[in-house]
């Protein structure tokens, strides 16, 4: 699978080619799925802000109004019920996951709970772009200060990236250099910060930052 990774979606042209470059033709031409799953784990968010994703609505365009070739959804709190034999072929025949945002534990939670984990090592052409804890989920950890989700036991997300992202660096008086800082000290491990200009990008080894804006790798030797 290949990452794109990023805190507010497609918000410029250098994160735009960036994800042509990913998926090998035009977004015009590619089948996305978008996934909202994410958003029932944080109290901020509910039906409207779902409702606003799936339609494309102004806030989200930057991830389901880019022109996909086709828009479905993929919630993964209803994938044990119907069984794989209905949602693999699903995920199979996408070129894209759009993974918004919410509370990255609780999307963890449902990634391995509807069995999405286990299918994720074998989709080597699928593009995952993720927004906000969409993006964060494919950290080992997400911090304390990141975790919403009532039944959390604690912030260990998927592990599929062996760095840890602090996304909307000064979009909210919280989310300031000062605070990341902070956050970085309690996480330990290698981690990113980037604002609403800025994505990361991995193929296999490959980790690339693509940025019109602000960003910082911390804890890096």
């Amino acid at each position: 699978m290949k990452l794109l990774l990023t805190s507010g979606g497609v918000t410029n042209q250098s994160i735009r080619a960036a994800l042509l470059d990913l998926l090998g033709k035009p977004v015009e031409q590619s089948h996305a799925l978008v996934v909202p799953t994410a958003q029932w784990g944080h109290p901020m968010c509910g039906p409207p802000s779902v409702r606003g994703l799936v339609a494309a609505e102004e806030g989200w365009r930057p991830l389901t109004g880019l022109g996909w070739a086709s828009l479905g959804v993929l919630e993964l709190t209803a994938l044990p019920s119907i069984g794989p034999e209905r949602w693999v072929p699903w995920v199979r025949a996408a070129d894209v996951l759009l993974v918004d945002g919410g509370d990255a534990t609780y999307l963890a939670h449902w990634v391995r709970e509807s069995g999405l984990a286990d299918l994720l090592p074998s989709l080597d052409d699928t593009v995952w772009v993720g927004v906000s804890a969409g993006s964060m989920v494919m950290a080992p950890r997400i911090g304390d200060s990141f975790v919403e989700w009532p039944a959390a036991t604690d912030d260990r997300t998927l592990g599929v990236v062996d760095f840890s992202i602090f996304p909307h660096l000064d979009l909210f008086p919280t989310n300031t250099m000062a605070h990341a800082q902070r956050w970085a000290e309690e996480i330990g491990g290698p981690a990113y910060v980037i604002d609403e200009q800025t994505a990361i990008t991995v193929v296999g080894d490959t980790v690339e930052v693509v940025s019109e804006g602000r960003w910082a790798a911390l804890n890096t030797r």
